[in-house]
């Protein structure tokens, strides 16, 4: 007497699944490449884009610590042109207010003309570089370190003294294999000593992030501000334990004060924080990313097809062995699981070589660009769920027509 049918369960359908995925390994393996590769691009393209915005992000905003700053216009758009060209320049007297305002640490007064110009020394000289006046907080207040020397004092500020620090492309330019200290450039037509060089910020636009020079912008008044477009702004560092948006509501309120704005009058200068110019990056590069991510998961989709074909080719192949399972008891279901699982189980594996060679390839290219590798877990899982739920939307076509043969049917095939 014959044994009766025994129900199989998911062990027994994995193990069955297993057994046709390596008895036809050529085919297996071309199809979990095929997925490998989809999820391999689409990780690489996500983790390198947020290393790209990062990157952007922390140069873009060029400081450890929150700041403030104050200027004309802020160039985010929304606003009248022309009505922005009439607003008054920040002059010194924004000063002294602002160190008095509530939640204000530091006052960095900033001067510039929007002119390049080459510097020379001997036979040496620079690219185009570019000159503006600080206070002696810039350093501090957008996190850049000195590197040999040191920044000019507020005593030199005070004494109009024609000093100077250069930046890491000017000092390498000007001084390969010499000491810059104590040495004179002239600029602006002047001699200017200089008392410092500020260490390599590794810029995302490279040389043109290191090529400028910083002078006090006392003396930066006098000297170079006989052409070009004058240009005055303010950074402010915050105290710890102050809101950001509190000092700002503060910092509104003083300059509002000092020039004598009247209720309901529009302020006729900007404040922003330093974390607006990186929300801003993060909606640009946002953007980029979610464009990026959607071609890429294109390739999925394509590994997607193949994994149909190969399971519609599967089921073909053992049409006659579905049949004799049917025909001794086995349940449609038990089919559709069964190719299911095996489908799953190759993009599964495709899933999780995808994601390998994807942080391989994106840590190569985040070392090459200079861009932090951000791995995130839920990335991780997401791609490897992802790449299973392809498997089984695509394979469930090949296993509804698998567990709906008829066995008489499938049992008369060759």
């Amino acid at each position: 007497m014959a044994e009766p049918y025994r129900k199989t369960n998911f062990f027994d359908v994995w193990e069955m699944a297993w057994r046709t995925i390596t008895g036809n390994r050529v085919r297996s393996l071309l199809l979990i490449l095929g997925v490998s590769i989809g999820v391999t691009t689409l990780l690489a393209i996500f983790t390198i884009v947020n290393g790209l915005s990062s990157r952007i992000r922390d140069d873009v905003v060029s400081a450890n610590r929150p700041y403030i700053y104050v200027t004309r216009f802020s160039g985010l758009g929304g606003q009248d042109p022309d009505e922005l060209m009439r607003r008054p320049q920040l002059l010194p007297d924004s000063i002294e207010v602002l160190k008095n305002t509530a939640g204000v640490e530091l006052v960095d007064y900033q001067v510039s003309n929007g002119e390049g110009m080459v510097l020379k020394y001997r036979e040496e000289k620079t690219n185009f570089v570019q000159a503006f006046g600080s206070s002696e907080f810039f350093p501090y207040l957008f996190s850049i370190k000195v590197g040999e020397g040191r920044f000019f004092t507020a005593g030199e500020i005070t004494a109009r003294e024609r000093v100077c620090v250069l930046g890491y492309g000017p000092a390498k330019d000007l001084f390969p294999k010499r000491d810059p200290i104590g040495k004179t450039l002239r600029i602006f037509g002047k001699p200017y000593r200089i008392v410092g060089t500020m260490q390599e910020r590794g810029h995302i636009i490279g040389a043109m992030g290191e090529n400028y020079v910083c002078v006090p912008w006392t003396i930066f008044e006098k000297d170079g501000l006989h052409a070009g477009i004058e240009d005055r702004n303010i950074a402010l560092g915050v105290f710890p334990g102050y809101e950001l948006d509190e000092v700002i509501s503060n910092v509104v309120g003083s300059l509002r004060q000092l020039r004598k704005l009247r209720p309901g009058q529009k302020n006729d200068f900007d404040v922003i924080a330093s974390e607006t110019y990186g929300e801003l990056i993060d909606k640009v590069t946002g953007g980029i990313a979610l464009v990026l991510v959607v071609l890429s998961s294109i390739g999925l989709l394509v590994g997607g097809i193949g994994v149909m074909n190969i399971m519609l080719i599967s089921v073909a192949e053992r049409t006659r062995e579905i049949g004799l399972r049917m025909a001794v008891g086995a349940r449609r279901k038990e089919v559709l699981l069964q190719v299911l699982v095996e489908a799953g189980i190759l993009t599964g594996m495709g899933g999780v070589l995808g994601i390998c060679l994807g942080y391989l390839a994106s840590y190569g290219m985040t070392q090459l660009l200079r861009f932090p590798l951000e791995i995130s877990p839920v990335v991780t899982v997401g791609a490897t769920l992802f790449s299973v739920s392809i498997g089984l939307f695509f394979g469930l076509y090949p296993a509804n027509k698998a567990a709906r043969l008829d066995p008489v049917v499938a049992l008369g095939r060759e």
